[in-house]
């Protein structure tokens, strides 16, 4: 195939180039998103197609407009008066020295434009096979089936997210991704999975009556599952590796504070809280919930307004239908046991079983983190003093769902994940947060966010928020609005050297050879021996 495009007629740095695409080029063959490449004569501009166009330089002859495509007319009126253009931004200069760089100039006029190759990607993205361990295949750009790779070890310097609305297969995408972390050991995850789609099988996208490999099936060995509800974790194929228990005395007043838009609780509820804190210490939620429903007498014990106490008990009451959460003083904490498993390098699907409420989701994954954030400060800073490799922590990744309700503007400045996405890995954790509605977070978290894997959006809003501080955003929001709906991303930020649109790695019975597992299965056995 013939890799030339056309050459460049005018642009600027700013604003980008146009290109006057060749006659003898299949205009339909050219697709915004595409990677195509401008030979200048000192460097090589690597850059993105965003706009095509038709055009004509006597625009009388509209007047009379040939009737057929194939009439003799229109032959010789396409070849001297009709053409098309394209609109390309560059992204990176590449030197002789295959020194990549910013870009800083431009090229001179005329100058060459041409598909990218399968070495122009290894150069700019890298490749998996590289000895470092950090780069990881995610998919392949438009139209051609070279390989793109992100750089793992920059996807977790910073917090990562992955946006786009329902259906557009961020679960998938979100797969990939920690598959690849598994696969190269960078880093250790705990993925709080609301919906049970992570662990032992999936839906497979599209066909409800199909199912994919969870992690814990492609990794049996590095993944481990921690389960609210073990009995519906074993009726899915598995038992789990740890059957989650927590104590009231464990539930501190800073796990609800979390909630409290969740819960609709005022500030005088929260007062409370903390007044019956004071008095009763780590009893302070069992107390509540023995005594409050007599809330007149109970707020005079512990100097509270009653109706700030009937709030309080009345919203935490839920907590007792909740089995997991038992009166009875763990020997083992379930942190502690987290913090094993982490040591190991064995990441860690926490499940939910049939407990899916927002509410025992966001309750748990905050109890999680916090205390895991708090322990990590620790390991840290005990790092930092003895300065032995031994001593370093483990890198952790952990993954949430859903994370416009813990990172909302009211609620991101009070919650762990905040903290969390602020410190920008300052104590050896970042988050990967999943969601469909971006526009609903907090703008400082989002500009805190690194490397974004963007789907498909619809709402104006999401889509302006996840651009924000994001350079060239006009130019890559066009591109946005090309997508389609499944399987095609574009990739922004820290991990990569230049947004790029892609389409991602199929995750069928290839990625499971290529993840280094057992010769494959069919997919019905997969499920017969699930079930």
């Amino acid at each position: 195939m013939n890799n030339s495009i056309g050459h460049i007629v005018s642009g600027s740095l700013t604003e980008g180039f146009t290109v006057k695409i060749d006659a003898n080029t299949d205009i339909e063959q050219i697709k915004t998103g595409q990677f195509v490449a401008i030979e200048g004569g000192q460097l090589l501009f690597f850059s993105i197609i965003t706009n095509i166009q038709l055009e004509c330089n006597t625009p009388e002859i509209f007047h009379d407009a040939p009737a057929a495509q194939s009439s003799l007319l229109y032959k010789i009126i396409q070849k001297q008066h009709l053409f098309a253009s394209a609109h390309i931004k560059p992204m990176l200069a590449l030197n002789q020295n295959k020194t990549v760089s910013s870009v800083k100039t431009i090229p001179h006029h005329f100058a060459p434009v041409r598909r990218a190759t399968d070495t122009d990607i290894s150069v700019i993205f890298g490749k998996e096979s590289d000895p470092s361990r950090r780069f990881f295949n995610i998919g392949k750009p438009l139209e051609m089936n070279a390989a793109v790779c992100i750089n793992l070890e920059k996807l977790i310097e910073r917090s990562s997210g992955i946006f786009g609305k329902t259906g557009t297969g961020k679960t998938f995408l979100t797969r990939l991704v920690i598959s690849g972390l598994i696969k190269t050991e960078r880093a250790a995850t705990i993925i709080f999975d609301m919906h049970n789609e992570y662990g032992l099988q999936a839906r497979q996208e599209g066909n409800s009556q199909s199912f994919v490999k969870g992690l814990k099936t492609l990794f049996p060995t590095r993944v481990a599952l921690f389960s609210l509800d073990p009995l519906s974790t074993q009726q899915r194929g598995s038992a789990a590796d740890v059957a989650v228990h927590i104590s009231y005395s464990e539930i501190e007043i800073e796990d609800i504070l979390s909630l409290q838009h969740e819960l609709n609780l005022h500030t005088t509820a929260i007062e409370a809280a903390y007044l019956i804190g004071n008095k009763y210490k780590k009893r302070w939620l069992i107390e509540l919930l023995e005594q409050g429903h007599d809330a007149k007498v109970f707020a005079q014990h512990v100097g509270a307004h009653p109706e700030s106490i009937a709030a309080l008990y009345r919203k935490l009451k839920r907590i007792e239908r909740l089995p997991f959460i038992t009166k009875q003083t763990q020997t083992t904490t379930i942190i502690d046991t987290i913090l094993s498993y982490i040591d190991r390098n064995i990441h860690i699907v926490f499940e939910f079983g049939n407990y899916t409420s927002s509410f025992c989701y966001l309750l748990m994954a905050n109890i999680i983190t916090r205390r895991i954030h708090d322990a990590y400060i620790k390991k840290t800073e005990a790092f930092f003093r003895s300065k032995k490799t031994e001593d370093e922590p483990t890198r952790l990744l952990i993954v949430v769902e859903e994370a416009h309700k813990f990172l909302h503007p009211e609620a991101a400045k009070q919650t762990i994940f905040g903290t969390i996405a602020r410190e920008m890995r300052k104590y050896y954790v970042s988050l990967c947060i999943i969601d469909q509605r971006p526009g609903d977070i907090d703008d400082e978290i989002m500009s805190q966010i690194g490397t974004k894997i963007i789907a498909q959006l619809g709402n104006e809003k999401d889509i302006q928020v996840v651009f924000a501080g994001v350079p060239n955003s006009t130019t890559l929001k066009s591109v946005l609005s090309t997508l389609d709906s499944k399987k095609q991303v574009l990739l922004v930020g820290h991990a990569l050297p230049m947004p790029m649109v892609v389409e991602t790695r199929s995750y069928d019975q290839l990625f499971y050879q290529e993840m280094q597992i057992s010769p494959l299965q069919s997919t019905d056995k997969i499920i017969n021996e699930l079930f």
